[in-house]
């Protein structure tokens, strides 16, 4: 078994804010019933989440769209199941109008 020494646990962050913010968080913290660090950490990798899952799927969205419109410049030509599906729409089609 690999012994874990303390630095890999766990990483140290600081970061300096007013007093009045500081404030709030330990209100809100006290609210939950947490300890103001976990507050602050659960808080913080909520918005992370977020922010991360919200840049995924605004990356998506623009392949997509280009994917799309890459298709419509750029369109395959048509294969034999195609062209024999096309072949039978047109035959559907002179089928209903000679009926009519």
């Amino acid at each position: 078994m690999t012994k874990t020494t303390k630095s890999e646990e766990s990483a140290r962050l600081e970061a300096r804010v007013s007093p009045e913010i500081k404030a709030l968080w330990q209100k809100a913290a006290d609210l939950e019933g947490r300890t103001l660090t976990d507050f602050v950490i659960a808080s913080v990798q909520a918005v992370a989440c977020k922010v991360i899952e919200q840049h995924q799927r605004l990356k998506l969205d623009i392949e997509d769209s280009e994917a799309f419109v890459n298709t419509l410049l750029n369109p395959t030509p048509p294969n034999q199941a195609l062209k024999a599906a096309g072949l039978r729409y047109k035959q559907v089609l002179r089928d209903r109008t000679h009926r009519l």
